[in-house]
């Protein structure tokens, strides 16, 4: 079995919490929005990195991420891309058994016509009202998912309303 951390929108903030939860795996995702190119080489020091570029993900360090990856994992192939509204392909049709996005900051986890939908929402800074999150996928021999959503939210502090 392959265990793949899965982030998404972290906005240049890497938190202690995160990098706990990616302790043992083999292999990182990150669907866009990385903010740091110093994030990517921190990750890279737990495991294997593949990131696509996000929206914010501006300047020389970001022309070097792709929109999109495919990538097989023991069997399963992955289809990674920070907004799923650019999703531009029939992903049960590509072979697909997975697609990872990013950008609404929300977490998602389901399944569509025989294709797992994961967006692990947002580990970065703390929007609105949603939760910081991230996701862990583990892929067993001969390509069977199982996607689990991880809430940090207990550990970071609420929105605070400004003034007014």
């Amino acid at each position: 079995m392959k265990t793949i951390g899965v982030l998404s929108d972290t906005h240049g903030l890497l938190r202690s919490e995160v990098l706990r939860h990616l302790a043992g795996s083999d292999l990182i995702i990150h669907a866009g929005d990385v903010g740091n190119p110093a994030l990517l080489e921190t990750l890279a020091q737990i495991a294997p990195v593949h990131a696509v570029r996000g929206n914010v993900d501006k300047g020389d360090w970001a022309r070097g991420l792709p929109a999109t990856e495919a990538l097989e994992v023991n069997g399963a192939w992955l289809y990674v891309l920070h907004d799923l509204h650019d999703l531009d392909l029939v992903p049960h049709e590509g072979g697909f058994a997975a697609v990872i996005s990013g950008h609404s900051h929300r977490p998602v986890l389901e399944e569509q016509g025989g294709v797992l939908y994961l967006n692990p929402g947002s580990c970065g800074p703390r929007r609105f009202s949603l939760p910081v999150s991230m996701a862990r996928l583990r892929v067993h021999p001969g390509g069977r998912l199982e996607g689990e959503l991880i809430d940090l939210s207990a550990s970071v502090p609420a929105p605070q309303p400004g003034p007014g």
